[in-house]
């Protein structure tokens, strides 16, 4: 009966527009995918007179969808309406969160020689002989068979654990089907890259080309690529994102791209690996003989004469020694002129990046971003323990933020109602009353991770004295509940959420600490989402310094700010001048933000 209903039920349709100057690329069109295979109802896009199935990565990206582009979302069947408002939901979201990545600003530039302009991928300065992508094929011994393989493939990509690889997870997914061959693999993905070429979205024809290559890679066909033993400039139509991280054992200098954009994933991960890069035409670049790659100022001198390779190593002597400077003194504390010691922790959102903030110098652990642990499967208490124990390893000093999703942030698993305002709905703290069960195994593998080790935890999205302490209250019968000792463990909250500045009185008689959340705190304030793609806010508005200058003379108890203002270097001085004596910030700027707090 009910297969009937769905047969002859009208679709439920709604228009949507794509607002992000990146288009609707891959990685949201992932998690948009990823979110409409959650409904039993089918789900499609129409536009310019075709329509696709919007729950397949590759059907949706083949609309080609760009900035301005209006198309028509359906849904139809078992839980069409509730798709609909949810998918809605997300996609605005989705296109709130997708940063704009801007051209970097050029400086002026003055070398005597022939110069080839180009747009900058990331910054940097090198002096080398250019040499040309070369490659080769090797096949070894395979016992796989072809579905063996994909299933390997697509654990080592949900392996990487970032939004890249997860992307092409959901990606590969949406090109293999049932009795898919290597043959017909290979087969879609050059139909689906065909469609592709020239458009906008051109540059995510390298994410298909990766896909194909770990597959094959995974059946024992090797790509080797051949680099020198001297120091070189890579020269390249473009790479593949799986090949950067091996220019990282090379005597790689620079790299430049002839057919990528600075909003390819490939760009994404060479400014990561911070490998001086550039985008022109590499056919101009003359090989075997020195070059000079300045990607501060966007140029390469083809025919650099000896001034010009005097100034540019004038240029990479200073970036080196700053680097270097603020590097060598990394793991030293962070004392201003008076001598006033600012303690810098990191900002971590897994395993990795937790090791990398140790590596970087960092005092601990001020933002545990405890989210990466909940992907598209609901993680065990057992596997949550694990990760979190590793973590607790690594560091003394760490505070956990307690699952900070809903709303904009959707996982498959966690069912909450359409929302007209995802960003005023039910997130954080608020999880507390609508999803319990998924907290309370949070907080139960927290407590077992922590060994009577000084861990906070802290809420987010409080806003009232009562949120906090129905929280506090709900962790502290779980520990009784499962007999463990939790007086080691100090609770907190976030301040993001304006009204919590009117409360701060009573705050201070419940709460152990504060850290100040100023990306949310600011979006709040101005009542204007931080990502949206035409509205801006200034986050070093008098404003926002007043509300912090409110909490830190209001606030008995320890405060920190773990927002992205933490590392801005317009305002590391205010913060150190209005009291802050802790700053959490991104991995690597600790040791910029150390160095900088040094000369306060």
């Amino acid at each position: 009966m009910q297969l009937f209903k769905n047969l002859f039920s009208k679709p439920l349709s709604i228009q949507l527009k794509v607002t992000s100057s990146n288009g609707f690329h891959l990685r949201p069109v992932a998690q948009f995918v990823n979110k409409a295979k959650s409904f039993p109802c089918d789900v499609t896009a129409t536009f310019n007179a075709q329509t696709v199935d919007a729950k397949k990565v590759n059907t949706l990206l083949s609309l080609s969808l760009e900035k301005g582009n209006t198309f028509t979302l359906s849904t139809k069947g078992k839980e069409a309406e509730q798709a609909l408002k949810a998918l809605q939901t997300l996609f605005t979201a989705l296109m709130q969160e997708d940063k704009e990545i801007v051209a970097i600003e050029k400086k002026s530039t003055s070398y005597e020689g022939e110069i080839l302009e180009g747009a900058i991928i990331a910054k940097g300065v090198a002096i080398a002989s250019a040499y040309i992508y070369k490659t080769e094929e090797i096949q070894h011994s395979n016992t796989l068979n072809f579905e063996e393989a994909i299933t390997q493939t697509l654990h080592t990509l949900e392996a990487e654990n970032n939004d890249i690889h997860m992307a092409q997870k959901e990606l590969l997914l949406s090109l293999v089907q049932k009795g898919t061959s290597l043959t017909m693999l290979e087969k879609n993905i050059a139909k689906e890259i065909e469609t592709l070429q020239d458009t906008k979205l051109s540059s995510k024809i390298v994410d298909y080309q990766d896909i194909l290559q770990q597959v094959k890679k995974t059946l024992g066909l090797e790509v080797k690529i051949s680099f020198p033993k001297k120091d070189f400039i890579l020269l390249a139509n473009d790479l593949l994102p799986s090949e950067i991280s091996l220019l990282s054992n090379t005597r790689i200098q620079g790299v430049v791209l002839k057919e990528t954009s600075i909003n390819s994933h490939t760009a994404i991960l060479l400014r990561a690996s911070g490998i001086p890069s550039l985008i022109t035409d590499t056919s101009k670049i003359p090989l075997d003989k020195e070059i000079i790659l300045d990607s501060f100022a966007g140029v390469v001198v083809l025919t650099p004469n000896s001034g010009d390779i005097q100034k540019a190593k004038a240029l990479q002597e200073k970036t080196n020694a700053q680097k270097a400077h603020s590097d060598a003194k990394r793991f030293e504390p962070a004392v201003t002129t008076k001598g006033k010691q600012i303690k810098v922790l990191a900002n971590v959102g897994d395993i990795e990046s937790a090791k990398l903030a140790k590596e970087q110098g960092a005092e601990g652990i001020g933002l545990l971003r405890s989210e990466f642990l909940f992907k598209s499967v609901k993680p065990t208490l057992e596997a949550q323990t694990k990760a979190y124990t590793e973590i607790f390893n690594i560091f003394d000093d760490i505070t956990v933020r307690t699952l900070d999703v809903g709303g904009d942030k959707a996982l498959p698993y966690l069912h909450i109602p359409p929302e007209d305002n995802p960003f005023l709905g039910i997130r954080g703290v608020r999880l507390f009353r609508t999803h319990p069960k998924i907290l309370e195994e949070q907080l139960h593998a927290i407590f077992l991770a922590s060994q009577g080790k000084q861990i906070k935890i802290m809420f987010p999205m409080v806003s009232t004295v009562e949120e906090f302490t129905e929280a506090k209250s709900f962790a502290q019968n779980i520990a009784q509940k499962n007999n463990i000792n939790i007086s080691h463990i100090q609770f907190g909250i976030m301040i993001e959420v304006p009204s919590v500045l009117f409360q701060l009185e009573a705050f201070n008689e419940v709460v152990d600490f504060y850290s100040i959340g100023t990306n949310d705190l600011t979006q709040y304030l101005f009542a204007v989402e931080r990502t949206h793609p035409l509205l801006k806010v200034d986050e070093l508005s008098p404003i926002v310094f007043s509300a912090l200058e409110t909490v830190i003379k209001q606030a008995t108890k320890p405060v920190s700010i773990c927002g992205e203002l933490a590392a801005n270097a317009d305002a590391i001085e205010k913060l150190v001048n209005l009291g802050l004596t802790t700053l959490s910030v991104s991995p690597k700027s600790i040791a910029q933000t150390k160095e900088q707090i040094r000369y306060v």
